[in-house]
């Protein structure tokens, strides 16, 4: 039997409404038990505000108004759609804070899962220890100017068809592991720093292979080449910070790495945004991911742009 022109399109029609419809009930999940109270004191914040900007800002931070008010993410293809980061304020109307509870904002960063059980695969810290979650809450609730209500929106993320079968397809919530504590080895607090501060998820080979309960097994583990735009739409690339002594950081001295870690200068070459400076991490802390990284194989990976 001949099938028209008529037939075909009721055929990718009901295709397509077949794949909003497997989407739709494949992106509802458990949402946040109500156990959680975040504990806010003076050095819950400061720290909090630390593990915001040495993590968060990256994307949520618009330096023309100094605030956490999200702006658009330049690094996802075109072809799923558009996306903007959340507003971090306490503004009451576009502010993502004042919406949840610390409950559901401690769920939200562990699985990816938000108050409305929908999954957002951004911003995922399932090891992150409950000390620091508790920090980031208590900072995002507090009065610093850079969290201060702002009602600005940059934009809203909208994902086409493309976009939301691909995320269905892809994007898995991650198990909520409560009561996880910070390391005191300094080896082992420098993989946690290297975990939960995202170092991982651009100094590997593949933002779609980043395996964020077991960050050693992301493809290209720190070996870099992930491409990605800086605030002039320059293509930059991600070194590689393997122990590699050619290619990596391996002859960098502990001086070197912390002045490249906090100044942004290594010894050959200045950084370029979108690698910040992570001006507010301690010595101790940037010792102790300098630590880590020089005890992981050396990968050889000549990052060139």
């Amino acid at each position: 039997m001949k099938i028209t022109g008529k037939y075909k399109l009721i055929s990718i029609i009901t295709l397509i409404l077949a794949a909003i419809i497997i989407y739709s009930c494949k992106t509802q999940f458990a949402t946040a038990p109500a156990n959680f109270k975040a504990t806010y004191t003076e050095d819950a914040v400061e720290r909090g505000k630390v593990l915001v900007f040495s993590s968060c800002a990256g994307c949520h931070y618009d330096r023309s108004v100094n605030k956490l008010i999200g702006t658009h993410i330049e690094d996802v293809p075109a072809i799923v759609g558009e996306v903007y980061s959340a507003n971090l304020t306490q503004s009451k109307t576009h502010g993502l804070p004042p919406q949840y509870t610390d409950a559901q904002l401690k769920y939200l960063l562990k699985t990816g899962i938000n108050k409305d059980g929908r999954f957002i695969p951004y911003m995922l810290r399932p090891n992150m220890a409950d000390e620091d979650v508790n920090a980031i809450i208590a900072y995002l609730r507090s009065n610093d100017p850079a969290v201060a209500a702002d009602d600005h929106i940059n934009g809203l993320t909208h994902y086409n068809i493309i976009g939301k079968i691909y995320m269905s397809a892809t994007a898995k919530p991650l198990p909520y592991n409560p009561g996880m504590k910070l390391p005191t080895d300094k080896v082992a607090l420098g993989k946690y720093l290297v975990d939960n501060l995202g170092c991982f998820h651009c100094h590997s080979q593949s933002l779609q292979k980043l395996n964020y309960l077991d960050i050693e097994q992301s493809k290209g583990y720190m070996a870099g080449g992930i491409k990605f735009k800086d605030n002039k739409g320059n293509t930059v690339i991600a070194s590689n910070i393997t122990a590699d002594k050619n290619t990596g950081i391996g002859s960098f001295t502990q001086t070197q790495f912390l002045r490249a870690v906090k100044d942004g200068e290594a010894p050959d070459r200045k950084l370029h945004p979108p690698m910040p400076k992570f001006d507010r991490l301690s010595d101790k802390e940037i010792d102790a991911i300098y630590s880590y990284l020089i005890t992981l194989p050396a990968q050889s990976h000549n990052v060139k742009g």
